[in-house]
């Protein structure tokens, strides 16, 4: 699919299908999902630009790099903050905004209930955080309002995608990318991923 890229590594599969496994309790679903958002974060970042800079090392004067580009991570509440801190692990200077959004249950449409991110993203790299992109409506919204607020550079980040949510990603943000670890076969008749792995927010703070 246009614009999609499904990260292939071996230990984010094998971490997938714990995720996946109904029998994983919370507190063990929680700490593979950490793990896991920290080999995304690796795979997400690999075109970060770079600025060269001089360093001494003990021995002698070299050259080295710093990232040129700023990052803010913003999740989508709540399940989105079960990404966070693999990646502020990678990116421990990253900023960190958040947005509220839940699915009304009849219409499967986003409804918006809290908004804060940083200032000045134009010149950032911003990458939104969300488990599941099932309908794309939340995604879709929350890329809407980081325009709004002058974010010009988006990812989105995901762990298991439904095609009908990617489609509508790709349609209503033709520049945005979207990464994630495995696009599932299709949504059901409430909206959920199928095969997928539940609700991923439940399954991270307990509240199934």
């Amino acid at each position: 699919m246009k614009n999609l890229i499904v990260i292939s590594h071996p230990l984010v599969k094998r971490d997938l299908t714990l995720l996946r496994n109904e029998k994983t309790p919370n507190n063990q679903f929680r700490s593979i999902l950490r793990r896991t958002s920290t080999l995304m974060a690796y795979e997400v970042t690999r075109k970060l630009p770079l600025k060269e800079i001089s360093v001494n090392t003990p021995l002698e004067k070299t050259k080295g790099n710093v990232v040129a580009k700023s990052v803010v991570l913003v999740p989508i509440l709540r399940a989105g903050l079960g990404l966070v801190g693999g990646f502020v692990e990678v990116i421990p200077d990253a900023r960190v905004g958040h947005i509220g959004l839940y699915r009304d249950e009849e219409t499967l449409r986003p409804v918006d209930y809290y908004f804060k991110v940083p200032r000045n993203l134009k010149q950032a790299l911003v990458l939104v955080l969300d488990p599941m992109l099932a309908t794309g409506g939340s995604g879709a919204a929350a890329i809407s309002y980081l325009k709004q607020k002058g974010a010009k550079s988006i990812i989105y980040v995901s762990l298991v995608a439904a095609p009908e949510g990617v489609r509508k990603i790709v349609k209503d943000h033709p520049d945005v990318i979207i990464y994630t670890c495995a696009l599932d076969r299709e949504l059901n008749s409430k909206g959920y991923i199928l095969p997928g792995l539940g609700d991923a927010g439940d399954r991270i703070f307990g509240t199934e």
